[in-house]
């Protein structure tokens, strides 16, 4: 073998062991990415998992058996009520239009959508036609004795289910509503019942009711 061939097979040789080690790195952290999406598979697999704060969430929706009847899109639905003030919210739910006309005559749209943290015991259209028609035209074109019966539907604090068990809360027109019950029964004034409740607004929870609250 001739000089010069041996040189050129001593240098490729040097040449091959130099990227040995880079060869050998590069086999590494091609592992280590192929890894990571292992990783996060598994992440995603506890993502799906049922938690204690998913679980609070599907107890916070809204029950009862009218909320059937709420429509599946658009302003009128839960999702659209919720981002709505309460008067305007209302407005949207054709079930609540007898509700939404007697606070516009009664010139209360702007104090309920400016209220903060409320509650609204909201009487369906039903429990309107409850009422003789002749009683509910005298109070409708009394907007003294109409705001006395509306605010009497209005709590000044957010209330949960919860607290719907065993409670006496006052209300904005200074008198005092009771509720009882548990799970998806409840009665207000022990008379009235919550037909479709937990119902959020931008500033307002809303319990549906199926008969009008008359103060004393």
């Amino acid at each position: 073998m001739s000089n010069s061939m041996k040189i050129r097979r001593t240098a490729i040789a040097v040449a091959a062991a130099a990227l040995l080690p880079f060869t050998l790195a590069a086999c590494s952290d091609s592992g280590d990415t192929k890894a990571a999406p292992s990783a996060a598979a598994g992440d995603e697999g506890k993502t799906g998992a049922s938690t204690p704060m998913a679980d609070a969430t599907a107890a916070d929706e809204p029950f009862g058996p009218a909320c059937a009847s709420v429509p599946k899109e658009g302003p009128g639905s839960f999702e659209g009520m919720a981002k709505d003030p309460v008067a305007t919210a209302a407005s949207n739910n054709p079930a609540l239009s007898t509700l939404v006309a007697a606070v516009e005559q009664a010139g209360l749209v702007d104090t309920l959508n400016n209220a903060k943290d409320i509650t609204v015991f909201a009487p369906t259209n039903d429990a309107f036609a409850k009422i003789p028609k002749a009683d509910l035209d005298k109070v409708l074109a009394d907007k003294a004795a109409l705001t006395n019966i509306l605010t009497y539907h209005v709590v000044g604090q957010k209330l949960t289910p919860e607290q719907l068990e065993n409670g006496s809360f006052e209300t904005l027109q200074k008198g005092t509503v009771t509720t009882a019950g548990s799970g998806e029964s409840y009665k207000v004034n022990g008379t009235s019942a919550v037909v479709c409740g937990n119902v959020k607004t931008a500033n307002a929870n809303v319990y549906i009711v199926d008969t009008v609250l008359m103060p004393k």
